[in-house]
C-alpha cells in the first residue's frame, strides 16, 4: 500500500480539490471546504461530543493536551465510532495529499470554546522545510456553525510565506529583513493587521496549513461552536498522538486497509 493507491481505494482524484481551493491554498494559506457532512452527521457528532465530555470533564484530551476554558476530547477513534466518517471526506484528503505528498493522520481532537473563553495567541502548529516543505494540514471539521462571535479562527492571509516569526522576545531566525522584523507583532494576543475570523457554517471543513498564523478567538455570545481537529502530517514525521501506541482491536477491524494505511496502523500490535 502506498499514498496513491490508498486514496485512489477511497475514491480521491485529482478533481476532489478545485482548482480554487488549490489556489486558496497556496496564496492565503487556508481554503474552506463546503457541505462535507450532512446536518444529520453534524447533529449526531455533536451531540457525541458532549457525550465523551460528559465522561471525561477535565481530563478530557489529557492524551495530548488540556485547555482552560475550551473542553477538549483527545483519542476519538478508539473511543467511539462516530467521528469515522471525517476520515473518509474526498476533498478534505485531497487537500492534504496537495500540500504534504505522502501524508497520515497527525491528530484528532475534538474543541468547543466556552463563553467568555477560547481566545489564543497568534501561533503556529508546525515548522517547515525551506519555503513551502509543509509539514502539518489542519482540518477544523464544523458541526456548528462558526462565525465571528462565537469563537471562529483568527487567521492571518498568505502569513504561511512569511518566515517563521518566533513571539516578540524569544530567539529571532538569522538572516531576517527589515520587513520581516515589522511584521512581528508586539502583542500576540492582539488583533493583528489584515487578520480575519473565519466564518464557515456546519458541514463545512476548514482545510489550514498549520504555518500560517492563527489562534482561537473569544466565544463572546455563547453559541454553540463543536469542532474536530483533524490533522494530518508527512509519512516522514511523528504524529502528534502516536496511533499504534493507542489502537485496540476494534479500530483496528472497522478501518478498510487504506485508512489503516493513511492513520499508519497497517498491523495490529498485541498489547
Amino acid at each position: 500500500m502506498n499514498t496513491e493507491q490508498a486514496l485512489s481505494e477511497l475514491g480521491v482524484t485529482d478533481d476532489s480539490l478545485t482548482a480554487e481551493q488549490r489556489h486558496s491554498l497556496d496564496t492565503q494559506g487556508f481554503a474552506i471546504l463546503p457541505n462535507m457532512l450532512t446536518l444529520e452527521e453534524c447533529r449526531a457528532a455533536a451531540d457525541e461530543f458532549d457525550r465523551l465530555n460528559a465522561i471525561e470533564g477535565e481530563e478530557g484530551g489529557r492524551e495530548v493536551h488540556t485547555e482552560a476554558g475550551a473542553p477538549r476530547i483527545s483519542n476519538i477513534f478508539n473511543k467511539t465510532t462516530v467521528y469515522d466518517v471525517c476520515l473518509t471526506r474526498k476533498p478534505l484528503l485531497a487537500a492534504a495529499h496537495y500540500l504534504l505528498g505522502d501524508f497520515k493522520v497527525h491528530g484528532a481532537n475534538l474543541r468547543e470554546p466556552l463563553k467568555g473563553r477560547g481566545d489564543q495567541d497568534l501561533h503556529v502548529d508546525s515548522g517547515r522545510d525551506a519555503s513551502t516543505g509543509w509539514h502539518v494540514v489542519n482540518c477544523l471539521i464544523c458541526f456548528d456553525d462558526m462565525n465571528q462571535d462565537n469563537g471562529g479562527t483568527r487567521v492571518v492571509p498568505g502569513s504561511h510565506l512569511w518566515p517563521l516569526l518566533p513571539p516578540r522576545g524569544a530567539p529571532r531566525p538569522e538572516g531576517l529583513s527589515p520587513e520581516d522584523l515589522a511584521r512581528l507583532p508586539e502583542d500576540n494576543h492582539a488583533p493583528y493587521p489584515g487578520e480575519l475570523i473565519v466564518t464557515a457554517p456546519a458541514g463545512s471543513i476548514v482545510a489550514i496549513n498549520a504555518v500560517i498564523w492563527h489562534g482561537g478567538t473569544r466565544n463572546t455570545s455563547g453559541t454553540r461552536r463543536r469542532q474536530l481537529h483533524l490533522s494530518f502530517t508527512r509519512r516522514d514525521l511523528p504524529q502528534q498522538l502516536d496511533q499504534r501506541a493507542h489502537l485496540t482491536p476494534e479500530l483496528y477491524e472497522r478501518l478498510s486497509p487504506a485508512l489503516r494505511y493513511l492513520m499508519d496502523v497497517e498491523e495490529l500490535i498485541a498489547a
